[in-house]
């Protein structure tokens, strides 16, 4: 069975590289990128099965991406915060989960096969 490819989006170095090493472990493809705008071409460019979207970015923040992706995707975006009013927020906007920050590797693992499974194919 071919990997899900996860496209991670956050303006943190750090963030990216412990997301891409403990997907990478769970057997998960993982592409990312530093910015909305290059997330938002990746997302329309590589195919990802998901997205996972920090909110607090600069220039184009989450919210930002997630509004223009759902004017041409379906894809399924877990949002990743260290706030829980901006959970709310970004399920209202089209998110399909959130995840606090900080999470562990088995929580972003779990949280991913969840909203693939439950996001109709």
């Amino acid at each position: 069975m071919a990997k899900k490819k996860v496209l991670v989006v956050d303006d943190e170095p750090g963030v990216l590289r412990f997301v891409r090493v403990s997907l990478s472990l769970n057997d998960y493809e993982v592409i990312t990128a530093t910015s909305g705008e290059e997330g938002l071409e990746l997302a329309r460019t590589a195919k990802p099965d998901i997205m996972l979207l920090d909110v607090l970015m600069v220039p184009l923040s989450g919210f930002e991406v997630l509004e223009r992706l759902r004017k041409f995707s379906k894809l399924p975006v877990i949002v990743f915060t260290a706030r829980s009013d901006i959970a709310d927020h970004a399920l209202k906007a089209g998110a399909d989960g959130c995840i606090s920050k900080p999470f562990s590797p088995q929580d972003l693992a779990r949280k991913i096969k969840e909203t693939l499974n439950t996001r109709p194919a």
